[in-house]
């Protein structure tokens, strides 16, 4: 992967140590800046500091999929990931954070959207106002701009994922692959810098049907999107 990355190319990608097999990240610039907090098989919490910006969290996260595991679970899932994280706030001593990976959970979700999960919401006003307390507990929301992506009003896809079954309940289309921000970051955040994509910049990522091309890529479409560290 590391040499078609640097093919043709004036910066030259590095690849970071990791010590969860689920997540593979790949920096342009030195792997140093960007160190382990925590990790275990199924997340990455990260410290990202670059010379001269503000230091944030980056949290990753891989968990498994919906044909293996039920929804229940992931959502217990979720709430262990988002635990670690809120140590991880607490240790580092700021909630500059981004969280981003394949939830394997739409944004409707309890371990999406549970005040003891991820506590993500669609409302970026909402979102601002940092927490809320449920039974006396202080619990930080997550910005979900993801849930602008959901549906057919974007002209690109409706969703990272596809799957059809025969049974009643069906969504046909699933925004699993998210990316989620806390409050603080948010400034540094605009949302027109969020998008699913559907090309690599020269082929394309779906089939004809609009969907997925699963046999000459991913079955999920990949998301894209950008922090303006000032």
């Amino acid at each position: 992967m590391l040499e078609a990355l640097n093919t043709n190319v004036d910066n030259t990608f590095h690849l970071t140590d990791s010590l969860c097999d689920e997540i593979v990240i790949y920096t342009r610039f030195s792997s140093e800046f960007l160190t382990k907090y925590n990790e275990s098989g199924r997340y990455s919490i990260r410290r990202l500091a670059l010379p001269g910006r503000p230091d944030i969290l980056v949290a990753s996260v891989h968990l498994p999929s919906q044909l293996f595991s039920s929804v229940d679970s992931l959502s217990f899932e979720c709430a262990r990931f988002a635990d670690a994280i809120r140590k991880a706030e607490l240790g580092i001593g700021h909630a500059r954070t981004v969280v981003a990976g394949d939830f394997n959970l739409n944004p409707f979700e309890s371990g999406m959207i549970g005040a003891l999960s991820l506590h993500g919401v669609m409302s970026r006003d909402v979102a601002e106002k940092g927490s809320r307390i449920v039974q006396g507990e202080k619990y930080p929301f997550l910005y979900n701009p993801m849930w602008s992506h959901f549906g057919d009003r974007s002209s690109k896809p409706p969703g990272t994922y596809f799957y059809e079954r025969a049974e009643q309940n069906v969504f046909f289309w699933n925004m699993f692959d998210q990316v989620l921000i806390r409050p603080d970051l948010l400034e540094m955040f605009d949302s027109k810098d969020l998008e699913i994509l559907t090309d690599d910049g020269e082929d394309t990522l779906l089939q004809a049907n609009g969907r997925p091309d699963h046999s000459d890529g991913s079955d999920h479409l990949p998301v894209l999107f950008r922090l303006d560290l000032r």
